[in-house]
């Protein structure tokens, strides 16, 4: 089996559902090695501490817990995304950006000092239960999230295939927190979906993985071979992934030689990623989607595009995750992620916290949310479907969903969900979807217009 290399970059805020997927980018740029530039003195304070803890304190200690409790202090003291990684959760980190991981479903990162979602990924018990992009998690069971790290909070999201967890969510437009029960499952994840709509080449990325861009080059292949008049790329609700993957996905749409992203370091050094030769689908024209769940590597590709170009952006601002986090490996098998640089857009964009701005602003409707109370049928969706009232033993969701996966304990449940909420819209629905196929008929009107 090949060594792994004790030094990798991430790009991509955590994943929860019992993940932790971040971007890694192997070897270019990353050889350089931190190290502390300033005196230890301070230690002495540390160990004093360490030593009258050991002594003293009501109940018996272990010194490595004291130590890994001081690390994780340190580290929750830089930001959101630095973190220690026990030997246990450094290799589940690696088996996870492959694609398989047990979980519930559930991209998180911190927004606005909260811990919010990212997105849920497609198919997974979240998904299923109606949690959405831009949802706020206050408490995991009965735990407050306010003090908890990123680390924090996937730990205790953790548990075997089976097993239940509570979440409590604050979500823009509900007047009380929605509480879920969850089943945790095994997350098996397909980064590349595509199909063909109206000739138009349709392709959806959920997450960044080592195979994404062999397998998109795969879905290309076919699109070319119908004929496709144009492609859209769907980043929605793609939380990101590996930063190669996603120099992967650019080079497919942009030529030989451009540049995708570069990064910055402290100290100002720059490390660039530039476009190779790839089999393209020519001058297609070509539409991005992206939402408020589109993060990190999402925003690499969108913004490099969008640059050069080479794409229009569709939908809303996106999550706005523009920081790299390189993780180092310890001596004892735990590692450290720790966030090392920030990266940039061909044009010198920082996305960090700021996020890509769509060319064209495309909102979804915002979803209603209806009181079920004394067994009288809830309003209709929008589809015109009703929603069943639950009745103190279940509750019914959009789409004939159980709570045997997930149940809003207070009553509450969504009416419409959109695709990132509970399944796919039709193209009638998706009024970002429909968005992208109407400009990209219309391109072709005027193409022949001008050509004429």
């Amino acid at each position: 089996m090949e060594q792994q290399p004790r030094r990798k970059s991430w790009v991509v805020g955590p994943m929860i559902a019992l993940a932790l997927l971040c971007g890694v980018v192997i070897g270019k740029g990353w050889e350089r090695t931190g190290h502390a530039g300033e005196t230890y003195e301070e230690l002495k304070t540390f160990s004093e501490v360490l030593n009258q803890v050991q002594k003293h304190y009501v109940d018996e200690t272990k010194p490595k817990d004291l130590i890994q409790g001081a690390i994780r202090g340190m580290l929750s003291t830089l930001d959101p995304h630095s973190a220690y990684m026990t030997p246990e959760m450094y290799k589940e980190m690696q088996v996870e950006t492959r694609g398989e991981f047990g979980g519930v479903g559930i991209q998180i990162g911190v927004k606005d000092n909260r811990l919010a979602v990212i997105a849920p990924i497609e198919g997974t018990p979240a998904h299923r239960a109606g949690i959405k992009a831009g949802d706020f998690i206050t408490k995991v069971n009965d735990d407050p999230t306010k003090d908890l790290t990123l680390m924090d909070a996937v730990q205790k999201m953790r548990g075997p295939k089976g097993s239940k967890v509570n979440l409590t969510i604050q979500r823009d437009g509900a007047t009380d927190p929605l509480v879920f029960t969850l089943v945790r499952d095994t997350i098996k994840i397909e980064s590349v979906k595509s199909k063909v709509i109206d000739n138009l080449g349709y392709v959806r990325l959920t997450q960044f993985q080592e195979a994404t861009g062999r397998d998109l080059s795969k879905a290309i292949k076919q699109f070319k071979e119908q004929k496709v008049q144009g492609t859209i790329l769907d980043l929605r609700n793609n939380p990101g992934g590996l930063l190669t993957a996603a120099v992967d996905v650019s080079e497919q749409f942009l030529p030989s030689g451009k540049l995708v992203v570069y990064t910055k370091s402290r100290e100002g050094k720059k490390d660039e990623w530039f476009a190779k030769s790839k089999d393209q689908l020519e001058d297609l024209p070509v539409i991005i989607l992206v939402n408020e769940g589109s993060a990190s590597a999402s925003e690499i590709v969108a913004g490099a595009l969008q640059d050069w170009g080479r794409a229009v952006v569709v939908g809303t601002t996106s999550f706005g995750k523009g920081s790299v986090q390189t993780i180092l490996a310890l001596g004892d098998g735990s590692g450290l992620r720790l966030t090392t640089a920030k990266y940039y857009t061909p044009k010198g964009r920082s996305i960090q916290s700021t996020g890509i701005t769509p060319d064209i602003v495309v909102k979804l409707p915002t979803p209603v949310l209806a009181k079920a109370s004394d067994g009288k049928p809830a309003e209709k969706d929008t589809d015109g479907k009703g929603v069943k009232p639950p009745t103190g033993k279940e509750t019914v969701l959009p789409g004939g969903k159980s709570p045997e996966e997930a149940t809003p304990k207070n009553g509450t449940v969504p009416q419409s969900l959109p695709a990132e909420a509970g399944g796919e819209l039709s193209l009638e629905q998706d009024v970002q979807l429909q968005k992208a196929v109407d400009l990209l008929k219309s391109w072709k009107i005027f193409k022949e217009l001008k050509s004429s």
